[in-house]
């Protein structure tokens, strides 16, 4: 009788966290914009609601280095974005997680906007604070990153993306 040959597990899922900043004659041209300059120029958005899932590993990159995909990919997400309209005004999105101290790579992730980089440390603070607490074992923050963008002629958006996985359209 044969053994079966054993099989890998799969890889630990690589959620990438990248950030951005862009002006456009409009708002949404802003954060295309800002899509582009952190590194997910061709994809479809789907929001996720935070959660990292169990074995993940999140990494900040550079946008060059974010999640491949095709045009028009489908990209399941976290993120933040903050728009800046008038002359002088500031944007501020960030984006914060915290991990279970057991080491399965589980956590959550919270995203917030702002005016002022006080605000949005203030509010990231607050919240991830507040999730971890309401879930049974212990966790801890594992890193936090930010984008920010003031406006100077025209509309101006930051943002900062989690990307978890990229697929394409099926028929």
């Amino acid at each position: 009788m044969s053994v079966p040959p054993r099989l890998a597990p799969p890889p630990a899922p690589l959620i990438r966290v990248s950030r951005g900043t862009g002006t456009g004659p409009t708002r949404l041209a802003a954060f295309d914009a800002a899509l582009v300059a952190a590194g997910v120029p061709a994809f479809n958005l789907l929001p996720l609601s935070s959660v990292i899932p169990t074995g993940a590993e999140v990494r900040v990159v550079e946008p060059g280095d974010q999640l491949p995909g095709t045009h028009g990919d489908l990209l399941y997400c976290v993120y933040a974005t903050a728009a800046a309209l008038d002359p002088g005004a500031q944007a501020w999105a960030g984006v914060a997680w915290g991990v279970r101290d057991d080491g399965s790579g589980a956590g959550l992730f919270v995203e917030h906007h702002a005016a002022s980089e006080e605000a949005l440390q203030s509010d990231l603070d607050a919240t991830l604070g507040a999730m971890m607490a309401a879930r049974p074992g212990e966790y801890h923050e594992a890193g936090r990153l930010v984008a920010s963008v003031t406006a100077v002629d025209r509309p101006a958006v930051a943002v900062v993306l989690a990307s978890y996985a990229a697929v394409g359209w099926s028929a």
